[in-house]
């Protein structure tokens, strides 16, 4: 299932077995129904902020800092510090068991 807005290169998406909703901004549309992607739009809005510091990435290491990103993006309103150090703690708990 996918959730898009009206971009006409999203149209070969239901061509290749996806179920493809779609929001039209340029028609003042924002929602339709439980559909839209105000979500996704802001993920990439605050991505490309913290990927415009390093001044590009490799393709090797794109993926993890996108993981990295999902992960601050996900828990914002945390201390991202601790939450790591948390990580790592139980991680380490459960190889000394």
């Amino acid at each position: 299932m996918i959730h898009t807005d009206g971009w006409k290169a999203y149209d070969g998406l239901i061509l290749n077995g996806y179920n493809h909703y779609r929001v039209f901004h340029h028609e003042n549309e924002f929602a339709r129904g439980k559909s839209h992607v105000n979500g996704i739009e802001s993920f990439w809005s605050y991505a490309k902020r913290r990927f415009a510091k390093f001044n590009g990435l490799s393709d090797e290491k794109f993926l993890l800092h996108l993981k990295e990103t999902e992960c601050r993006f996900n828990h914002r309103e945390e201390n991202f510090e601790a939450l790591v150090a948390s990580f790592l703690w139980k991680k380490k708990k459960k190889m000394l068991v």
